[in-house]
């Protein structure tokens, strides 16, 4: 317990350090947001991996769709990689720099104002952000303080408090700059993590030949190119978690503030490599959980027999894997975490501040009013999501599904075609957005599981802009 206190307090260190160095580099609102618009390949690779996965793939996403679906998980893991990573870095990625240097935005939301010609669409984009990421980052929470329960023996609550207070001061001083500097280290502690991590699964569990045999002997399916559920709940879950990145804004930020051309393709390569290792693992040794976990060897993840599927991981790192490795395992976590926390509160504050305040309230902000307004977005932003993840009002993966269905379904149909055509207009765009945001909480609100409303939502917000768009007369507006 001593050596894993240790290690996480260097580790908080040298975060809060960096986080001062931020500070001290970050000189205007392009520095907190964007870094200056002048990141590099590898950081931009890190902090993209990193702000895609967070302890919502390793605690939620690994327990609840590894146990159910065991092997086949492993298809959205795939799909993440070369969908999720590769297609929207070789797609997306110059288009949405090129685009961001045209039309000098910062935001989706100001690319929105600019691409469509419409303030409101803008301004209701800049709402739908703040309010859809609230549960994501309160998901990202609840992973981490189970987490912490589970290896620290701290009660939940104090766990959630000290990673909402640990949040806040690393993010707050430096913004972007702290961020690109760590998630380098973050990169490489979960690419090191990840490794020991699948190496150490197989070899505890006798090798992939006997973990296999033990998963066929309780389910058949579990090792089968479909999983239990079946066809539609798998195919949802890699739909929703693999074409939403071409339309979130954590994600879409990663260009905007990146260097240039040769730096997205050094970038593509590198960020579908890291994907691929980290989602692989995750997906794996969740699937792997039900070798290692029962209600016998691990009663604090069973409820009346049955799993509780936010807990199962955390007792899987704690209990089964090697106490050498647990610290490790812990950072891989917590570096993932933090990564997508710090990617969720810029985004969020900066619609409140950028699009809101800077857009309709105040035009003439100052640039340093406006970065200060970005910091305490950012603190509100976190105690909101915190409080939320207090509650604790489903799992994770509901919570993450509820997110990324709402804010894909909003945004991906006025965003992709946006991007790739002119002919896509002003009433195709805001159709596809409404019309899908209201598809996926209408199905939701039903009783459709999230993802499943999510992928849905995102479909008919797809099919809607050109379908509407080239129904209609093109607009001027070209990118």
């Amino acid at each position: 317990m001593l050596a894993r206190i240790v290690v996480i307090a260097a580790f908080a260190l040298t975060i809060i350090t960096i986080g001062i160095l931020g500070l001290r580099r970050t000189k205007s609102f392009d520095d907190f947001f964007l870094g200056g618009g002048k990141i590099g390949p590898w950081m931009t690779a890190f902090t993209y991996g990193a702000a895609y996965f967070s302890a919502v793939l390793f605690i939620g996403f690994a327990g609840k769709i590894g146990w159910d679906f065991g092997y086949s998980a492993l298809w959205i893991a795939l799909g993440n990689a070369f969908i999720g990573v590769l297609a929207v870095w070789w797609l997306m990625g110059n288009r949405i720099k090129q685009t961001a240097l045209k039309y000098q935005v910062y935001t989706m939301p100001e690319f929105f104002e600019k691409r469509y010609d419409s303030r409101m669409f803008k301004l209701y984009a800049s709402i739908a952000i703040f309010i859809f990421f609230i549960p994501y980052s309160a998901a990202v929470f609840i992973g981490l303080s189970y987490l912490f329960q589970a290896t620290f023996n701290l009660s939940y609550a104090s766990a959630l408090l000290f990673m909402g207070g640990f949040t806040a001061l690393y993010l707050v001083l430096g913004g972007y700059k702290s961020m690109t500097m760590i998630d380098v280290i973050f990169g490489i502690i979960m690419a090191v993590g990840a490794v020991i991590l699948l190496g150490s699964t197989i070899g505890n569990a006798g090798g992939l030949g006997n973990l296999t045999a033990k998963l066929n002997s309780f389910n058949p399916k579990l090792t089968e190119i479909i999983g239990p559920p079946g066809f539609w709940p798998l195919f949802s879950l890699v739909f929703l978690t693999s074409v939403a990145p071409f339309a979130m804004p954590q994600l879409v930020q990663k260009f905007y503030a990146i260097k240039d051309k040769r730096s997205i393709r050094i970038g593509m390569v590198a960020s579908t490599c890291f994907s691929i290792l980290i989602a692989v693992t995750a997906y794996f040794t969740g699937a792997s959980s039900r070798y290692f976990l029962s209600p016998e060897t691990a009663p604090a993840a069973f409820r009346d027999g049955k799993p509780i599927f936010d807990a199962l991981m955390p007792e899987l790192f704690a209990n089964v894997i090697p106490s050498s490795l647990t610290v490790l395992m812990l950072l891989l976590i917590l570096s993932a975490s933090m990564s997508t926390l710090a990617a969720l509160v810029l985004i969020s504050s900066s619609s409140v501040a950028k699009d809101v305040y800077a857009g309709f309230i105040n035009k003439k902000v100052s640039d340093a009013n406006l970065t200060l307004l970005m910091r305490v977005s950012s603190a509100l932003f976190i105690v909101i999501s915190v409080v939320l993840a207090y509650f604790r009002p489903s799992t994770i993966v509901t919570i993450l599904g509820i997110s990324w269905g709402a804010i894909g379904s909003a945004f991906i149909g006025p965003f992709f075609w946006g991007m790739l055509s002119s002919r896509m207009t002003k009433l195709g765009a805001v159709s596809s957005s409404l019309i899908g945001l209201g598809v996926c909480l209408g199905l939701y609100l039903s009783g459709t599981p999230s993802p499943q409303a999510g992928t849905i939502g995102m479909i008919v917000s797809l099919a809607m802009n050109p379908l509407v768009s080239l129904l209609g007369k093109p607009e001027a507006v070209k990118v």
